[in-house]
């Protein structure tokens, strides 16, 4: 249909008018304008038909339509932004067409941006939760932005556990698009960890659970550098279960990876009774006990305060579920005997007994002497009578 761009809205005024009498059909000629005077309307489809039959030649042809699709496609002309008083032509179905895809793009890349800034908001909260902070967000967006299949983010840093040294740690983070949405992942992330010695750097994959607490970076090291974490995991049905975790260095896997050792909750590891086997200051406040614990769950090497003999020594202790113990360390790092440490405790633990014993016998030493034996009331023989 073609029409004059000046004669939408009188079109569209009698389209309305002639639907309110109860017509549904229109017929109209295709090689010239179709305007008030000949357009026709009908009430059924079979008279449309008709019409048109009647009315094509070799020089024009006719076609019909419902007037609710006319309606329609009159209205996109109206609310396109055109202007309505040009006195140009225009094919209205081609019109209609173009706008309708067009709007169908803009709707499409409208709920693209909308997907993809929930999808980016998702990996940046997947990166600070697993240890990395917001260091990667700009990049992060770039390389979405891009629309590859995968990418990969490359980062090298320095990392410790609190004491004096500097281990280098080359992360790479590992993105994939889904291959039925645009939605990127974060899959794994692989690190290098190289220690001052210019030894070897040791080499691992982490994956990233989706459905349960993923390793974080911190955690990642910890467990290179020998050293177990607790987390909470879930199984392939889906039932949540606590674990131990340790790295066996001697095992790996077809890709590379150390076999992780699991130590169950039923396994009989008591955290927190291991460390009450040791004098340690930071016990008798309970919030410095939370955050102690908490972070030997991590897997840190912690620093504490030893007490033996009244004298405070700084230490460092890490959690042993393997061997259901505490590893101590003195302020130079270097490993002390568990059977050592137990016997400063037991030590520290005799050397108050002995104290209360001494108090208590002076105290009763001094009660003795103050109340001599000749002036002591004599107890007098009760005498029983008989009946």
């Amino acid at each position: 249909m073609n029409i004059n761009i000046n004669e939408t809205e009188m079109l569209l005024s009698l389209a309305e008018e002639m639907a309110s009498y109860g017509y549904k059909y229109a017929a109209f000629p295709c090689e010239v304008i179709t305007d008030p005077d000949t357009i026709e309307f009908f009430m059924n489809s079979w008279d449309a038909m008709e019409h048109c039959y009647a009315m094509t030649t070799d020089r024009d042809y006719f076609k019909s339509m419902t007037i609710d699709s006319l309606k329609n496609d009159l209205n996109i002309v109206m609310q396109s932004g055109i202007d309505l008083y040009s006195t140009e032509k225009l094919d209205l179905t081609e019109f209609v067409r173009l706008e309708r895809e067009k709007k169908e793009l803009f709707e499409n890349n409208l709920n693209t941006n909308i997907m993809n800034e929930n999808n980016l908001k998702y990996l940046k909260d997947q990166l600070k939760y697993t240890g990395f902070g917001e260091t990667f967000d700009t990049e992060l967006k770039e390389n979405m932005l891009k629309g590859d299949k995968d990418f990969k983010i490359m980062h090298t840093g320095i990392i410790n556990n609190g004491v004096p040294n500097r281990d280098t740690v080359t992360v790479e983070l590992n993105f994939k698009k889904s291959d039925q949405t645009d939605m990127y992942f974060f899959n794994s992330y692989h690190v290098n960890l190289q220690k001052e010695e210019n030894k070897p750097g040791l080499q691992q994959t982490f994956y990233i659970n989706n459905d349960a607490a993923s390793i974080t970076l911190k955690e990642a090291y910890n467990l290179m550098e020998g050293r177990s974490v607790n987390k909470d995991l879930k199984t392939k049905e889906g039932e949540s279960y606590n674990s131990w975790l340790k790295f066996d260095f001697k095992q790996t896997d077809n890709s590379g990876n150390f076999k992780i050792n699991h130590y169950h909750q039923n396994y009989g590891y008591d955290l927190e009774a291991s460390l009450e086997k040791h004098s340690i200051k930071e016990l008798s406040t309970p919030q410095y006990k939370e955050d102690l614990v908490n972070s030997l769950k991590k897997g840190n090497l912690q620093s504490v305060t030893f007490v033996v003999s009244g004298v405070e020594s700084k230490m460092f202790v890490e959690a042993n579920p393997q061997f259901k113990t505490l590893n101590v360390y003195d302020g130079n790092l270097q490993r002390i005997n568990h059977r050592e440490s137990k016997d400063e405790k037991k030590s520290e633990g005799e050397k108050t007994s002995e104290k209360q014993s001494d108090k208590k016998q002076s105290e009763t030493t001094e009660e003795n002497s103050e109340t001599p034996s000749a002036n002591r009331p004599k107890k007098r023989k009760q005498q029983s009578n008989s009946v």
